[in-house]
């Protein structure tokens, strides 16, 4: 995820969870047996948090192109079926709508079985759910703190924890958290997220650890500024000084972010684990 310097969501606007874990619940999830672009991901099912907009949807988009059935998961279930609705429109069926709010543990793991009861496996999961509640440390309230932390953090965890029975029972599986360059570097006014994002990459190296004897990797991708909505709305002298701070003298795409995930979800990334991969034009060297 990009350093988020936009205007954060307003105070208290928690993510909230909900029963309805499978939407669209009549509809069964299939692959479409004859795509036209190599599929990397063919029989596989792939969960995504945050993939209801940004980078979780081009990551979404991105893993159904290559024939991976899609776990569409988001806070709201707008944005759950926006998005499952899209890919299911280019790619026959792959994609099915979860909305839960990632920090919540009990929704988390009874929305995993419902995932597993949707698509009997699980052999990738991204760690893209996150939100931002910018501030200087010494303003920064309890709630702001914990609220980031909880839903960058602890929703990864809880995830994780929620697939490493199936993936160890099957000997297979590939875990990528998204991260971010704030979480290497720090960025003032960002206590919360840069802690989140720091303690996301160590619990990718723990999980890196614990994993790989059974066939598991666990990696990381760090984004640096990233084009979403986000950033469009930034101040045109604001992006200008940013991108001068990058080598490559431009942004990146949400789409450079989910080509990374592709690559590290792939059986070519089959001898990397406990990795963090920088997606960001060079700010990080």
């Amino acid at each position: 995820m990009f350093i988020p310097v936009a205007t954060p969501p307003a105070p208290g606007n928690k993510a909230t969870s909900t029963s309805n874990y499978g939407l669209n619940s009549r509809q069964i999830p299939r692959r479409l047996p004859t795509l036209h672009a190599p599929m990397r991901f063919g029989n596989q099912v792939a969960i995504v948090t945050g993939a209801g907009r940004g980078i979780g949807h081009a990551i979404a988009l991105r893993l159904a192109s290559e024939g991976a059935r899609v776990a569409v998961v988001s806070r709201t279930e707008l944005n759950a079926n926006r998005t499952a609705e899209e890919i299911n429109a280019q790619f026959a069926g792959l994609a099915k709508a979860y909305a839960a709010d990632v920090a919540d543990q009990a929704s988390v793991k009874k929305l995993a079985e419902q995932i597993l009861a949707d698509f009997s496996r699980v052999d990738i999961l991204v760690n893209n759910a996150g939100l931002t509640r910018d501030g200087l440390s010494m303003r920064m309230s309890e709630e702001d703190w914990d609220i980031v932390v909880d839903t960058n953090l602890k929703g990864a965890f809880n995830f994780i924890q929620a697939v490493e029975r199936p993936m160890i029972k099957q000997r297979s599986g590939r875990i990528i958290n998204i991260a971010s360059v704030a979480g290497i570097m720090g960025n003032a006014g960002q206590a919360n997220y840069a802690a989140s994002k720091a303690g996301l990459i160590g619990l990718t190296k723990v999980i890196a650890r614990e994993l790989a004897s059974r066939g598991i990797t666990s990696n990381a991708v760090a984004p640096g500024f990233i084009t979403t909505d986000m950033t469009e709305g930034l101040p045109e002298a604001l992006k200008t000084g940013v991108v001068g701070q990058i080598p490559l003298g431009k942004f990146g795409e949400p789409a450079d972010i989910a080509a990374a995930v592709a690559f590290l979800a792939s059986a070519e990334a089959k001898y990397i684990t406990g990795q963090v991969l920088t997606v960001d034009g060079g700010m990080v060297m």
